[in-house]
């Protein structure tokens, strides 16, 4: 069985976490006293714990749970100031794209039982990458500048087809792009400028352009490749209009940097 094409995707954007200050304790020096004189007891009181609490010995990391986002598992470590920062081409679903997806989901599950609907739909221009958050806006805008002279263009996505992140710790199930190849690849080839203009990481070398329909946690192409596939396929080729309904066009570039979008309309 050949490989499944790699897919980037990122869990999570970076947020600025409250820092914490360790505070030190001072000795108070020892006073003079009298020949003979037994020393004075020194008298200590408890510091209250509403005030220990207001400070913290070790500055605390932020909380990387993946039980909170479905059991993802972050592609790259948090730090502080990075920003997860991610090129696309976004889909919108119209009603007859959920409807088909409404059959497509089902018939997956009895192969994978823990596949999940995507929360939006999209095709990558670019891997994700981390970006310094005072980057950002000179990124967006350099991206700007190389999206100005492209023009709306239509393409297709209508083979089914089964991917993996990088790590093969995430499966997807996808919609290939069967027409308009050739205009994400110029878009690409802008997009791999400024990442390299910013010292990031290029997009794949022979990318597969696709819309993820479905996701689930480990590599799961044994189950969903071969009967399934062939199945998933039998359904897209015989759901009505089909060929219209995959049929979209691309208007819009978009940047997600963190909680930031931006987006870059096409001419």
């Amino acid at each position: 069985m050949s490989a499944a094409p790699l897919v980037g995707y990122s869990s999570s954007g970076s947020e600025d976490e409250a820092e914490a200050a360790a505070v030190g304790r001072t000795k108070a020096g020892s006073g003079g006293r009298r020949c003979g004189q037994s020393p004075l007891p020194s008298q200590r009181f408890p510091v209250p714990d509403s005030v220990l609490n207001m400070f913290s010995s070790t500055e605390e990391g932020p909380e990387d749970d993946s039980a909170k986002h479905g059991g993802r598992i972050r592609t790259f470590p948090h730090e502080r100031g990075n920003w997860a920062t991610h090129i696309y081409i976004p889909y919108e679903a119209k009603e007859e794209f959920l409807d088909l997806l409404d059959l497509l989901l089902p018939r997956a599950q009895m192969f994978m039982p823990r596949l999940v609907r995507m929360e939006e739909f999209h095709l990558s221009l670019s891997q994700s990458v981390v970006l310094r958050h005072h980057w950002i806006l000179p990124f967006v805008q350099v991206l700007k500048d190389r999206m100005a002279s492209f023009q709306r263009f239509f393409f297709s996505a209508n083979r089914v087809k089964i991917y993996t992140n990088q790590e093969k710790t995430r499966t997807f199930i996808g919609l290939e792009v069967s027409s308009g190849h050739a205009q994400f690849l110029d878009l690409v080839s802008e997009v791999d400028r400024v990442m390299k203009e910013f010292d990031l990481t290029t997009f794949y070398q022979d990318p597969s352009f696709h819309v993820s329909l479905a996701w689930c946690v480990g590599d799961a192409r044994l189950q969903l490749e071969g009967q399934c596939l062939q199945e998933l396929q039998e359904i897209v080729d015989e759901f009505e209009d089909s060929e219209m309904l995959l049929r979209v066009l691309a208007e819009q570039v978009r940047c997600k940097s963190g909680n930031k979008f931006f987006s870059m309309p096409l001419k």
